[in-house]
């Protein structure tokens, strides 16, 4: 269980990292204000599916970005929902960042 890390990222946002589901949760589940939940779908303890279930218990509005190293298609229409992206491995900074924008604005 390691504490989240805040750091300063070339987007200009606060970002809080965690290493792994379960400790993601916590803050998620706290009253901190949390505009994007990024996520990989597969994680060690829980998966990246099972974290936005969760942490959309308390925040019903939270936008949602699944990474994955699965092609796009594989998770399927029916595993995202309202507010959820997903963005397939590898890719790059620039194309994070872009799905990022999208991902916040609708």
């Amino acid at each position: 269980m390691h504490p989240p890390h805040p750091i300063r990222e070339g987007l200009g946002e606060n970002i809080l990292t965690h290493s792994d589901g379960a400790s993601g949760l916590r803050i998620l589940q706290s009253a901190k204000r949390i505009d994007l939940l990024v996520t990989d779908v597969g994680l060690p303890d829980i998966n990246g599916r099972q974290v936005a279930d969760t942490a959309r218990a308390n925040r019903p509005d939270l936008k949602i970005l699944f990474m994955t190293g699965y092609a796009e298609s594989a998770a399927g229409s029916s595993f995202l929902s309202n507010g959820m992206k997903i963005i397939a491995k590898p890719f790059t900074m620039d194309s994070l960042a872009a799905k990022i924008r999208e991902t916040i604005q609708r």
